[in-house]
């Protein structure tokens, strides 16, 4: 099955976080590569979907080349990816958002669309990534229709979105260990390390 037959998605880049492991910095435009890390994302997500979503809580004027559409958080003092992800969820155009860190840059193609594939089988549940024993949260496919229990878990004081989708009965695309396109590049030392760009 090709990407081009599969039905449309819309796809989340979450880059709204504090970027304290960055000393502060906007993660999604620490440079790697030449690039801004959201420009490595934006690669590969852009021939996927026509509902390109930012979550950004600054710089929104560097941001929006990047997207279709910029979300953010509607607390302050960044209250953590699952107040972006509801954020993508109010706006999505199609049935599920994909979602994607941006620390993230050597995810490719192949795994974005096996995603999309798999979760295809799993129309009505949330799709994680696992790899190494670990669940990976923010690599996810989301069915919009669960907006209202997102919304519904964040009031009752839910942060965790790893823990709410296994809630609702989250599917697993596994990934083997140590699979170099998980790879969180969420420090200056990690990105320095990974000196390869993916396809």
């Amino acid at each position: 099955m090709t990407s081009n037959l599969l039905p449309p998605c819309s796809i989340l880049l979450l880059a709204g976080g504090r970027g304290q492991r960055m000393g502060g910095q906007d993660k999604g435009l620490v440079i790697w590569h030449g690039e801004p890390l959201i420009a490595h994302l934006h690669r590969k997500a852009r021939p996927l979907s026509d509902d390109l979503i930012i979550s950004c809580n600054r710089n929104l004027e560097q941001y929006a080349p990047y997207a279709d559409q910029l979300v953010h958080d509607d607390e302050s003092d960044f209250p953590g990816p699952l107040a972006g992800i509801r954020a993508g969820l109010k706006v999505a155009r199609h049935t599920h958002m994909l979602v994607l860190p941006c620390d993230v840059p050597r995810v490719d193609t192949a795994l974005i669309t096996r995603m999309r594939e798999t979760a295809r089988l799993h129309p009505d549940k949330p799709l994680m990534l696992r790899h190494d024993d670990h669940w990976e949260p923010l690599l996810c496919v989301i069915p919009v229709a669960l907006g209202a229990e997102f919304e519904s878990a964040w009031q009752n004081g839910e942060r965790s979105p790893g823990r709410l989708m296994r809630q609702l009965g989250a599917t697993a695309l596994q990934c083997p260990d140590n699979d170099p396109r998980l790879a969180n590049l969420n420090t200056p030392d990690l990105l320095s390390a990974h000196n390869t760009v993916s396809d």
